[in-house]
């Protein structure tokens, strides 16, 4: 079983943020060097004392490194962060936030901060270990949000919401990693949540500007890309494992959240 949680160097280490980002949330504070990297709206560009914060359902495109590059990765399992979010409505505000906005800048007293939860999260994680290390982990993973959400709190404090309605989108948004594979249709997950489909992207829409069906087709398209990459399944494979009905539904579907068919992509990404 892999861990929850790991840390590494990319010097030290030998080893580079992007090999973890399908199995993890990854968080990059860099010392040195320069990093680029994408998503579907916007690039990016890291540069040192930045904070990088990369989510499992953002798929990250043409990442590359400078040859100094040099940067500490914290990463972080869905279901370890479910275990230990530490609240609801700032988790909310700050994931949709994250989203559109992955690299941070650090500068006096909110590098300082960081960079001490770094280091905290190397003595637990890489050094003795502890008789209650997951909750000894998970408890300093809680003191890096809260800190992260001062950081960034000006930014935050922009988008009003209550409750309730943090709280449904993230269970909304754990769902969907749990289910996605197979499950497409917002009725489906409302269900799950006791509430109407319409409810369920009203709120969707209220939180991040998005409805609840893009969400899911996000989340299957990151999903699909994983298995596309995947050369020892077939296409058949793939399609029966994502419970499509036919091969020309599948095909239609990847297509249409992809913008190319299956095979197209495969040949894109050799």
């Amino acid at each position: 079983m892999s861990s929850p949680y790991l840390i590494y160097n990319t010097r030290t280490d030998n080893l580079y943020p992007d090999t973890f980002r399908e199995s993890y949330h990854v968080h990059i504070l860099v010392h040195a060097g320069e990093m680029n990297f994408a998503t579907k709206r916007k690039s990016f560009v890291a540069h040192t004392n930045d904070l990088v914060i990369w989510q499992m359902t953002t798929p990250m495109l043409n990442i590359s490194y400078s040859d100094d590059f040099d940067a500490d990765f914290l990463l972080i399992s869905n279901e370890f962060l479910g275990k230990f979010n530490p609240e609801m409505i700032y988790a909310t505000k700050g994931y949709v936030f994250i989203k559109n906005q992955p690299v941070i800048p650090l500068q006096g007293e909110f590098l300082e901060l960081m960079s001490q939860d770094f280091k905290l999260c190397w003595q637990r994680i890489r050094k003795e270990k502890h008789l209650f290390q997951d909750e000894a982990v998970g408890c300093l993973f809680q003191l890096f949000l809260y800190d992260l959400w001062n950081v960034i709190e000006d930014e935050l404090t922009i988008t009003e919401i209550d409750d309730n309605t943090s709280r449904i989108f993230l269970q909304f948004l754990f769902l969907l990693q749990e289910h996605c594979k197979k499950e497409r249709e917002v009725q489906f997950y409302s269900d799950k949540l006791f509430i109407v489909p319409k409810y369920l992207s009203e709120i969707c829409r209220n939180v991040s500007g998005i409805p609840a069906s893009t969400w899911i087709e996000s989340f299957t398209a990151n999903e699909l890309k994983h298995l596309l990459n995947n050369r020892q399944l077939t296409l058949t494979d793939i399609a029966d494992e994502m419970n499509f009905s036919s091969m020309s539904f599948f095909s239609r579907y990847v297509k249409k959240v992809l913008g190319v068919s299956p095979s197209e992509y495969r040949k894109a990404n050799t």
